[in-house]
């Protein structure tokens, strides 16, 4: 399983509302510069950089990732873009789904070891998640039984 948070905008179209918001933050300061603000183009430039700034590190957020390898004797996660990666054996691994602190948790434990899975999805999603993978895991610990 490759789990990516969902983004609503395209690169492209990160780029284009940059630009609008530009254009209308620098047409709001040159109507007050006319006006005698003086000052109004200069607040419009550090604000419109701030704000590019400020969107382009929430869309870069959205490259994180995380892939799930299940197969008969391990479960893997490997989180992207940062290469880290955690194994647990799929007899031992439990599925938790806990909530606290405002929203739900979905933890891998086994050994004494968690593993957070899924924080960038939501509620659905997560319980979603949770749901398949202890079915997978059922089916696989029951196929292994036989």
């Amino acid at each position: 399983m490759w789990l990516k948070p969902n983004r609503a905008l395209s690169r492209r179209d990160l780029r284009r509302l940059i630009m609008g918001l530009a254009a209308l933050a620098l047409t709001t300061a040159v109507l007050g510069a006319w006006q005698g603000n003086v000052f109004a183009p200069l607040f419009a430039l550090v604000e419109s950089s701030a704000v590019a700034f400020a969107l382009g590190v929430a869309w870069r957020a959205g490259d994180r990732s995380e892939r799930i390898t299940l197969d008969e004797s391990s479960l893997e996660v490997q989180s992207l873009p940062g290469r880290r990666s955690a194994r647990f054996q799929t007899y031992w691994v439990r599925i938790e789904l806990q909530s606290g602190r405002g929203r739900a948790r979905l933890l891998l434990t086994s050994h004494g070891r968690e593993l957070e899975i899924g924080a960038f999805l939501g509620e659905e999603e997560r319980a979603e998640l949770s749901r398949k993978l202890m079915v997978l895991l059922t089916e696989l610990n029951q196929q292994r039984r036989r």
